[in-house]
């Protein structure tokens, strides 16, 4: 931004500057929200621009009143906006800088502040203008990749937690745009149906009773069909935080375009964290999350967490044939004989039991944990969730039926082989 005075800690043009340059850091400013995120046009900027000349320059908080009345048109995204004010409207603060740069530093052991929400989308909207400069273009070489996989398809099959903080960004932008799934179950409901199949008595009377019963025509029903409600269970200690938080992000874009979708984060206590998934901003509704639980990237107790979700919410969210995600490693450090119990309670009360493991990003995966040996024979599927590419075989697997890939049953035969090898 471009600064021509300073005041409390902000900077406007004063009298006798050139008024244009405050013209053209609001025009900059609605391009730099436009590209966050926000709805944003050319009459806002011209409307931005007078609503600053009608209030005069008064201060911050005024400042950002009329910028707010003016850009924001959806409450979802007051909190981008807020981070983009703060990030584009603040003081340079040179003397301040100079000073910070000649004093010795001491070793800063404070805890780290959780990042805001918006903050890393306005951070890339700021620099998305700043290309890099080379002197010279670079030389072409001709390379030979008929054998090689594309980076795209290692980007694909890269684990979530080897990438770094931009491979993690470009991973959320590529799980928006999968193909969510829309698979829908029969209900006990009838609609109106045009084909002859299964007579609808109670329209063919209606029917007949328009005619005075002089003519009666047969009406037909069918079922009704509709997506059958996700239920999700995801597993937040401290083995799993780096899987979870990504996958929250498929779950949030899998809320926007689905209905019924319940949402539960465990660690060492259960948490109902719908209502803070259904934010229309994703780093908004993370952050809302994480703000919910108390427990995040702590210990673990599953067969706790499923008492308490069988005891409290199954009979709530379980109906009409819902499916059941359980992301978990099954890495239980208390008693499985409770973990067991629960387990197979809630496979009889869902239609489909898909447990989502990290650990089946290794090639020779065996079930040697007793918390997994006890969970194997109560799910239908068994998925691994470390990759892009695990992500969108789940997103497709959820408009299929259960599928060989999936079968739990393949880890079974050595579980039961590693217990009869202990037992010798």
């Amino acid at each position: 931004m471009q600064e021509t005075g300073s005041g409390d800690g902000f900077v406007f043009p004063g009298e006798g500057h050139d008024e244009g340059r405050l013209a053209d850091n609001l025009v900059h400013f609605s391009r730099v929200l436009r590209r966050a995120g926000i709805r944003t046009g050319t009459g806002a900027s011209v409307d931005a621009i007078a609503a600053v000349k009608a209030i005069g320059i008064g201060s911050r908080e005024e400042f950002h009143a009329a910028l707010s009345a003016v850009f924001l048109q959806r409450r979802e995204d007051q909190a981008v906006f807020n981070e983009a004010f703060d990030l584009f409207w603040r003081s340079r603060d040179l003397v301040g800088k100079m000073i910070a740069l000649m004093s010795p530093k001491a070793a800063d052991n404070r805890e780290r502040e959780k990042p805001r929400a918006g903050h890393s989308r306005v951070a890339d909207a700021l620099t998305a203008e700043k290309a890099p400069q080379t002197s010279q273009a670079a030389p072409e070489v001709e390379v030979d990749a008929r054998l090689t996989a594309s980076a795209r398809e290692l980007f694909k099959r890269m684990d979530f937690a080897q990438m770094s903080a931009s491979e993690l960004a470009m991973a959320r932008r590529e799980i928006a745009r999968l193909v969510m799934p829309l698979d829908e179950a029969s209900t006990r409901r009838w609609r109106p149906s045009p084909r002859p199949g299964r007579i609808d008595p109670r329209a063919t009377m209606r029917c007949a009773m328009r005619s005075g019963g002089d003519l009666m025509l047969p009406r037909f029903r069918q079922r009704r069909h509709a997506p059958p409600p996700l239920v999700v269970l995801a597993d937040i200690s401290g083995s799993m935080h780096q899987y979870t938080r990504i996958f929250l992000h498929f779950l949030h874009a899998l809320t926007e375009k689905r209905t019924r979708v319940q949402t539960f984060l465990f660690g060492t206590r259960l948490t109902n964290v719908t209502r803070q998934m259904r934010r229309r901003d994703p780093d908004e509704a993370l952050s809302a999350c994480s703000d919910a639980v108390a427990d995040w990237s702590g210990g673990t107790r599953i067969g706790a967490a499923l008492a308490d979700f069988n005891r409290l919410w199954a009979r709530r969210v379980l109906g009409q044939g819902a499916i059941v995600l359980l992301i978990t490693d099954g890495l239980e450090r208390e008693g499985v004989e409770e973990l067991e119990k629960e387990v197979a309670r809630l496979h009889r009360s869902c239609r489909r039991l898909i447990w989502l493991n990290p650990l089946l990003r290794f090639d020779g995966f065996e079930p040697r944990a007793r918390g997994v040996q006890a969970m194997l024979p109560h799910v239908h599927e068994l998925r691994p969730v470390h990759n892009l590419q695990s992500v969108a075989d789940l997103a497709s697997a959820l408009n299929e039926h259960i599928s060989s890939e999936g079968d739990p049953r393949r880890f079974l035969s050595r579980s039961s082989v590693h217990e009869r090898s202990r037992s010798a």
